[in-house]
């Protein structure tokens, strides 16, 4: 099943990803009128920084399963349709559990085009309708890096363990040694991000 799947060492922080998305939510579609609307539509993707200079990462929902925020939802505001968590503005009542409970940080409180002056939880809802007409995500498209894929994960995991062997083999026929340490660069530096955000969590509920 294809899903959108993020490759951080590829991401370089252009926020594209961002305007993308902020126009495929907005009522005009159009990246010219969407700045006049009221209210403004915003991005459901963060591109974060790092602490390395060329390190970016984009933060989306990752629609999981089973998902946090559906289950402490008290309303019933947020469901699933096939794989994809979605929130429906109507019956948020803006208690904020679904944001507290999230571990990836990306649900936000905005105002809604469709609920007059109220601040109701919005998040990536996945492009559901733009992969109902057979179209890619807002995201993925606009990407030019590759950062953001929309593609079956373990055929991609699948690519990397081929190349990583076809490296192996080609140093192996040189008579030289290959730097799995450099290899390993951004996932580790991504590992290392992880526990800093693990440990301030862990020291604010202290």
């Amino acid at each position: 099943m294809k899903s959108v799947i993020i490759i951080p060492d590829r991401c370089i922080g252009c926020k594209q990803c961002e305007i993308a998305c902020s126009v495929e939510h907005s009522k005009s579609k159009n990246i010219y009128s969407s700045v006049f609307e009221t209210p403004k539509s915003a991005p459901r993707i963060f591109v974060l920084p790092g602490d390395h200079s060329c390190f970016s990462f984009p933060n989306k929902c990752r629609h999981c399963d089973p998902a946090p925020c559906l289950m402490i939802c008290p309303t019933g505001a947020i469901y699933k349709d096939s794989s994809i968590i979605l929130v429906d503005p109507t019956r948020c009542i803006g208690c904020r559990m679904c944001a507290m409970v999230c571990p990836f940080y990306v649900i936000r409180y905005r105002e809604s085009p469709d609920i007059v002056e109220r601040y109701v939880a919005t998040k990536c809802d996945g492009c559901i309708d733009r992969i109902k007409k057979g179209n890619i995500p807002a995201c993925v498209e606009t990407c030019k890096t590759g950062a953001i894929l929309f593609d079956d994960l373990n055929k991609i995991l699948k690519e990397k363990g081929l190349n990583f062997a076809k490296k192996v083999f080609l140093v192996q026929k040189e008579g030289k040694k290959i730097d799995v340490l450099q290899e390993k660069n951004c996932y580790n530096m991504l590992q290392e991000l992880k526990e800093k955000l693990y440990r301030t969590m862990v020291v604010e509920d202290e």
